[in-house]
């Protein structure tokens, strides 16, 4: 395999460019983007139509889910069409592009405001705008996959609103444009086209591999300084396991420094690369058509696939898209994917056996409950990669192109980010989650005004240290919403507790494994945000964003009446979850009451570990006796593949899991709550909170009819 590569031709792209198409302003008025789409009209950039430029545009509505289950180049149809705007007539939600709506409209340049491609680490979105014609995405602040997705399939990205002038005029632009002040890997795979073509040069020697400060590299900008660098600098954790894996000598397969810093760029080897159904179908035909049909992934024994995103996708798919052929093009992911793990001897965790539907287990639950260890450097094609930062690893999610080239060489590129911290102390109610403190965290400015793109978050404090690794699984789950580079809790005896008790590890090697993995007192962070735990209430983040996140008690007057209580998805599905669902549960039931007979209530597993212990436990019966339909493990709702999803505008739900931006969970409005909340609001029928030995009041849902 490697022989092949190393004999093929590789060439860097023109360093001078042109562009020959129009503008596309992704606005928040449903008249203007129709108006560029369908009637040919160009938009002048002006301060106001900047101002009007979507914020936030999530890759669920670049390429909704159900997009995704083409993995070719027929993604070019379908740019956009969650893309959700306002009309400004009558102040209603539009969804106003429609397939092919992009290509036919000749568009090379795409135009957002503030955190564009947040959510889903999907590289199917800036692969359908690709293949749609997009050549150049600009937006004021890129999320940092998408940002990285496009550069590896050799889409152009900038911040700078000056160029869209330029393209207009058909000016020639000099590629430097776009690769000024990127880090020297970063700016090669710019100038190679692609990250693949890249690493095929890299394989050849074509390709400069910048050295890090502490092998004797300049620093970063490249400034000569006459002092020679420090013997180590204090790090950071995630500092710590990135110096620990960088590679040194690609051909012997040496890693190891002494230090890193934040701006340092290089490969990091792998110890773990995992993908799901969405993704490793297309990644295997990139990886068959660019490397070989019969070509071998290297150390399949550190490769992991999942079939758990559409194990329930029949029962929920509109017989529409049925009829247009849509779940037998995502039945064909399943297979694609059984096919290749079979022909590279690669785990492939599916369907349980004697189960229509299900899986065995959400990749995340089980890399957390099975593989991931402190120190560990963990790659997955899923934004929720970073689950596993709840023992002191560094778990972060790639695109497809990242990942099948991984299958070739093993490592990642990186260019070691920022770190800040958040710091939670104080005494929390018992009715306080990490799902409340993510909440309240994912509203801070820092966040919500895009400053964390791209940074570690890690999380520290005595509040973070009093809880289990199940609860700093959601938090560190949940750097995705922040849009974090990954997640980290420092490695502690719960960490050792845990693997002990959970995999049945020796007691001496799980101390081993922890040692060190904290960070040093002195290590810098560029933010400390801190959080005092006692005046943190029961939360929900109102629909669209998880940032969106306010008080329950705050809410209102008239309570907001729900249809769905959906509780599960791997950052609600874990043992200790299925705690709190069964403690609020089990109180309702000494109250003789019964999940509200006007909600339909989901408790959803993440693997079939968890729904045994549910089983030793007896919350099963609970469950059944509560009237809440227990479902076997997968993603489901959360992604609009299974029981769970809102089936129109009008319905209301509430969910446990991490995000609930735009038609992630169905057309409906979606709340974000605790395992308490979600339960509590299952019995009572609205969004409410739950305390420990409380009354529940259910409401009529007369009385509810009119809110």
């Amino acid at each position: 395999m490697i022989k092949d590569l190393l004999d093929r031709p590789i060439e860097k792209r023109p360093t001078a460019l042109e562009f020959e198409g129009r503008i596309l302003y992704l606005l928040d008025d449903t008249e203007l983007v129709k108006a560029q789409l369908y009637d040919g009209q160009d938009i002048e950039l002006t301060d106001e139509s900047k101002a009007n430029l979507r914020d936030q545009i999530s890759t669920d509505e670049i390429t909704p889910a159900y997009i995704c289950f083409f993995y070719d180049e027929t993604l070019g149809d379908f740019p956009y069409l969650g893309l959700r705007t306002t009309n400004q007539s009558t102040g209603e939600t539009d969804y106003p592009v429609e397939r092919n709506a992009v290509r036919n409209g000749g568009f090379v340049c795409s135009v957002a405001g503030k955190r564009r491609g947040k959510g889903s680490s999907r590289e199917a979105s800036p692969y359908a705008e690709l293949h749609a014609g997009i050549k150049v995405v600009v937006a004021e602040s890129i999320e940092r996959i998408y940002n990285e997705n496009c550069q590896n399939l050799g889409v152009l990205t900038t911040n700078d609103f000056s160029i869209i002038d330029r393209i207009k005029a058909g000016e020639v632009i000099d590629l430097s444009e776009f690769t000024a002040g990127k880090d020297e890997i970063t700016r090669q795979i710019i100038e190679y086209g692609g990250l693949f073509e890249f690493n095929v040069a890299r394989l050849q020697g074509k390709v400069t591999i910048p050295r890090t400060a502490a092998q004797g590299g300049l620093p970063e900008g490249g400034a000569v300084t006459m002092e020679a660098p420090p013997a180590r600098r204090p790090m950071t954790l995630a500092e710590k396991i990135f110096a620990r894996h960088l590679v040194t000598d690609a051909a012997a397969g040496a890693t190891g420094v002494d230090w890193v810093r934040p701006g340092d760029a290089g490969f990091f080897r792998t110890d773990i690369r995992f993908s799901h159904e969405y993704v490793t179908p297309m990644a295997s035909i990139f990886f068959e058509d660019k490397v070989g049909e019969n070509a071998k992934v290297v150390d399949a024994d550190s490769i992991l696939f999942f079939r758990d995103h559409l194990t329930f996708l029949e029962k929920v798919m509109s017989q529409e898209r049925i009829e247009q052929g849509l779940l037998d093009v995502a039945k064909e992911l399943e297979v694609k994917q059984r096919t290749f793990a079979e022909k590279q001897g690669v785990t492939l965790y599916g369907e349980q056996m004697g189960h229509k539907l299900g899986s065995q287990a959400i990749c995340h639950s089980k890399i957390l409950e099975e593989y991931a260890e402190p120190g560990m450097l963990i790659i997955g094609t899923d934004s929720h990669t970073p689950h596993a930062g709840a023992i002191g690893a560094v778990a972060f999610g790639v695109g497809t192109t990242a990942i099948f080239n991984s299958w070739i060489t093993k490592d990642v590129r990186v260019k070691v980010p920022p770190s800040f911290k958040v710091v939670i102390h104080g005494e929390p109610a018992p009715n306080v989650t990490a799902k409340d403190y993510m909440l309240e965290i994912l509203r801070h400015p820092y966040i919500r005004d895009g400053e964390a793109i791209g940074q570690i978050i890690e999380y520290a404090g005595p509040a973070v240290e009093a809880l289990s690794v199940d609860e700093r699984a959601t938090m560190a789950n949940m750097a995705a919403e922040v849009g974090a580079f990954t997640g980290i809790v420092a490695a502690d005896e719960k960490s050792v507790e845990f693997m002990v008790n959970e995999r049945g590890m020796d007691r001496a090697r799980a101390e081993a494994l922890v040692e060190g993995m904290q960070s040093d007192p002195d290590a810098e962070y560029v933010k400390v945000i801190e959080i005092d735990a006692s005046t943190i209430r029961p939360m929900a983040a109102l629909p669209n964003d998880p940032g969106n996140g306010v008080f329950i008690d705050e809410l209102g007057d008239e309570p907001i009446r729900i249809d769905i209580a959906y509780a599960g998805s791997c950052t609600a599905g874990k043992k200790e979850d299925m705690d709190m669902y069964a403690r609020v549960f089990a109180e309702a039931d000494a109250q003789g009451l019964r999940v509200h007979a006007d909600v339909k209530a989901f408790i959803q597993c993440g693997s079939t570990e968890v729904r045994e212990y549910c089983r030793e436990q007896g919350y099963l019966e609970l469950f059944e006796r509560m009237g809440a339909e227990f479902i076997e493990p997968g993603c489901g709702a959360c992604i609009a593949a299974g029981p769970g999803v809102t089936a129109s505008p009008d319905e209301v739900s509430i969910s446990s899991q991490n995000r609930n931006f735009p038609g992630r969970s169905g057309p409906g409005n979606l709340y974000l709550g605790s395992p308490y909340s979600v339960a509590a609001s299952a019995v009572c029928g609205y969004v409410t909170s739950w305390s420990p030995g409380q009354s529940f009041e259910p409401v009529d849902a007369r009385k509810l009819a009119t809110i």
